[in-house]
């Protein structure tokens, strides 16, 4: 995978952006930046930029419910990701991408794995982030098989997940006309 000079620098500049958001636990950064690499997911679709986007949304969402007072250690933690995202930062300086995914992988299973006590919990945050994340591909043209295989979840989530999403986007005063609704009716049942 080759990713583009200025995409380097703009990734560069997102990773430290992100390592300062982690230290002031700043969740709302933190979603911001996440959500920045959609944009770089969509591009390259590299497990690096999927994995960033996961990771720093999960994390935000531990800051935002508190759960991070949960983690013993949370400081380590914190300490462990800022490394590997220098580690990360310094493979891109030299153009080793494969080093750079590898660092970047490195820091999504230090934080499944750094408590044992809330691995089920914070697997499941990672869970629902892959789903809502891989939802904001999708919403850009990627095609729902191939965003579904990006983030390791199953068409199914991800398209239960749309169509909530969707639904609730609906004006709950919004009525249809009758026509409307007789159409609607008659193609249902001539399928």
């Amino acid at each position: 995978m080759e990713i583009e000079k200025g995409e380097i620098e703009h990734i560069k500049k997102l990773l430290e952006e992100i390592k300062t958001a982690l230290l002031n636990k700043d969740m709302l950064k933190l979603k911001e930046l996440s959500d920045h690499t959609v944009h770089s997911s969509c591009s390259y679709q590299d497990s690096g930029s999927i994995t960033i986007s996961v990771i720093f949304y999960t994390l935000s969402k531990l800051i935002e419910r508190q759960d991070y007072k949960k983690i013993k250690g949370w400081n380590n933690l914190v300490e462990k990701l800022n490394s590997l995202i220098d580690l990360a930062i310094k493979s891109l300086k030299n153009n080793n991408f494969k080093k750079y995914e590898k660092n970047i992988l490195k820091a999504g299973k230090t934080l499944t794995d750094y408590s044992i006590n809330l691995k089920p919990y914070i697997e499941d945050v990672i869970k629902k982030a892959s789903i809502n994340k891989g939802s904001k591909i999708y919403e850009h043209g990627i095609s729902l098989e191939q965003t579904a295989k990006l983030f390791g979840i199953t068409q199914w989530e991800l398209s239960d997940y749309i169509g909530q999403k969707n639904l609730a986007e609906i004006k709950q005063n919004e009525t249809i006309d009758v026509k409307k609704r007789a159409k609607f009716a008659l193609e249902f049942f001539e399928t």
